[in-house]
């Protein structure tokens, strides 16, 4: 089972940039693809980029040229670098890992989240 530990949250201008960090329990290579998620207060739990095994990566419109999503496999790390932030980037951002299990079922794993705020 995979545990992930998401950090780098807080309040920020819009314009300005913040890089979230989430750390696994086990090696990146293990896991099929880790995400970002976003949850705004009422709404749906939105993915916004992933990063497949293969290191291939895919942004949400509402991101694209704004966010990249990397990771550094020594440190078990993936992270969320956000530029020209924007008040409707307002939310709790959730870092998501996929792995499949023996039996050949994937099974999703989440972080505890960690907020991000930009005001106006």
């Amino acid at each position: 089972q995979v545990q992930l530990v998401e950090s780098g949250g807080g309040l920020v201008q819009a314009g300005e940039s913040l890089r979230l960090s989430c750390a696994a329990s086990e090696s990146i290579l293990s896991i099929n693809a880790m995400a970002w998620y976003r949850q705004a207060p009422g709404k749906q739990r939105n993915l916004v980029a992933i990063i497949a095994r293969g290191g291939s990566t895919y942004y949400a419109d509402s991101v694209k040229g704004r966010f990249s999503i990397s990771r550094d496999l020594a440190k078990n790390t993936v992270y969320l670098q956000m530029n020209s932030l924007k008040p409707e980037d307002t939310a709790v951002y959730y870092c998501n890992a996929e792995q499949e299990d023996y039996s050949g079922n994937d099974h999703n794993y989440w972080g505890q989240g960690t907020q991000v705020t930009v005001s106006s």
